[in-house]
C-alpha cells in the first residue's frame, strides 16, 4: 500500500526510457496536478461523451484516443458541451490524449476552469494503456520490507537471511568475487506484481549496493567490481535462511522437504543452511541456486533418486546384496 498519495504529478516525474517510457507532459489544467491517482486500471470514456454514465469509472485515468477526439470535435461544432461539464464534475484524476493529440478549446477551457489535468502522449493508445498499466501496478503493488541481502545468482533470485552477525554480507561478498550479482544488502523491499510474483530490490535505491563488512566499514560494490556486478531489482525465487550450526537440530540430507514461506500471499520455497568453520556457504548456494532452476525446468534431483531407490530394491538386487554368500556364515 502507498504511504502518501500518488498523485498526477508524481506520475508526470516519473522517468522511464526505452520500452517503458511514456513520453508524457502536461498541455493544460496544471493546478489540478496534486489530484490523486487511486486506482491502477484506465478508461476509456467514450459512453460517457455519449451521455450515459451509469457506469463511469471515474476515479479511473481518462485515455483519449482518435476516436474520443473526432467525438469530441463533434460535440464543439453541435456547441454540446453539457456532457463535457458532467463528465468534469466527476472529479476524474486526469485525461491523457494518445497520440499527440490536442482537444479543442471548449474541452481545455473547462479543464481549466475546473482544474482537472490534461495530459499528451506521442504513443499510440493501446501500446500506451499497456506501459500505463505496468507502471501503476508497480506503484500500487503490496510492498514489505525485510531484512537480509537479495542477490542474482545465476539467474535465481536469493535472499540471504539470518541473525545479524551469521555471515550473511560475507557470504554475499564472496557470491560477487565468484561473479553473482548484488540487488540490496540490509533493507530490501519486496513488491507483489501481477498478483504471483515477487520484485525486490534496495529499499533505498542511494545506498542498496553499499554493503557492510565488519572490521572493513562501507563498501560500494559497483565501483570496486563494475556495474555488471549489480542489478536494480530481481525476482524473488529462494529464501536462504543462515543459521549457526546446532548439533542436536536435525537438518534435511535427502532434500525432499519442500518448506515455503508466505510473502504477501506468494509462497516462496526457503532452505535451511546450518554455517560453521569449514562449510564453503557461498557455493553451498550456488548449488542451491542452480537445483533450483533444475526444478523449475521439471528435474527434482531429490525425487529422481529417490524414485531409482524404490526400482532398486524392486528388481531384488537390493535384497541380493544384503543377502550376499559373505552373510551366509
Amino acid at each position: 500500500m502507498l504511504n502518501k498519495p500518488f498523485t498526477v504529478l508524481d506520475l508526470l516525474d516519473m522517468e522511464f526510457t526505452g520500452q517503458n517510457a511514456l513520453n508524457l507532459k502536461c498541455i493544460g489544467g496544471r493546478k489540478g496536478l496534486t489530484r490523486a491517482i487511486t486506482v491502477m486500471d484506465t478508461n476509456r470514456p467514450g459512453l460517457a461523451l455519449s451521455g450515459f454514465f451509469d457506469a463511469f469509472v471515474f476515479e479511473r485515468i481518462q485515455i483519449f484516443g482518435r476516436g474520443e477526439v473526432a467525438y469530441l470535435e463533434k460535440l464543439r461544432q453541435e456547441k454540446r458541451t453539457d456532457t463535457i461539464e458532467r463528465l468534469f464534475a466527476f472529479g476524474i484524476p486526469c485525461c491523457i490524449f494518445s497520440y499527440g493529440q490536442t482537444p479543442n478549446v471548449d474541452f481545455m477551457a473547462i479543464a481549466e476552469r475546473v482544474g482537472c489535468p490534461i495530459l499528451q502522449t506521442t504513443l499510440e493508445t493501446a501500446e500506451f494503456g499497456r506501459r500505463l498499466v505496468r507502471v501503476l501496478s508497480n506503484v500500487f503493488a503490496s510492498k514489505k520490507t525485510m531484512h537480509g541481502v537479495l542477490l542474482e545468482v545465476y539467474g535465481i533470485g536469493i535472499l540471504l537471511t539470518g541473525h545479524s552477525g551469521v555471515g550473511k554480507s560475507e557470504c554475499a561478498l564472496e557470491l560477487v568475487e565468484r561473479g553473482q550479482r548484488l540487488v540490496a544488502d540490509d533493507v530490501v523491499e519486496i513488491r507483489c506484481v501481477n498478483g504471483n510474483t515477487l520484485l525486490g530490490r534496495g529499499s533505498n535505491t542511494l545506498i542498496s549496493h553499499h554493503m557492510e563488512i565488519r572490521g572493513l566499514g562501507i563498501i560500494n560494490i559497483s565501483q570496486m567490481y563494475g556495474v555488471g556486478a549489480i542489478r536494480e531489482q530481481k525476482e524473488l525465487q529462494l529464501i536462504i535462511e543462515l543459521e549457526e550450526w546446532d548439533s542436536n537440530k536435525l537438518y534435511d540430507r535427502l532434500g525432499t522437504e519442500h518448506k515455503t514461506v508466505d510473502i504477501l500471499g506468494v509462497k516462496v520455497p526457503i532452505l535451511e543452511i546450518p554455517v560453521k568453520p569449514g562449510r564453503n556457504v557461498p557455493i553451498i548456494i550456488e548449488a542451491a541456486a542452480m537445483n533450483e532452476r533444475l526444478k523449475s525446468m521439471g528435474y527434482n534431483s531429490a525425487r529422481d533418486f529417490n524414485q531409482n531407490i524404490l526400482k532398486w530394491i524392486e528388481t531384488g538386487e537390493a535384497q541380493s546384496a544384503y543377502y550376499g554368500s559373505d552373510d551366509s556364515y
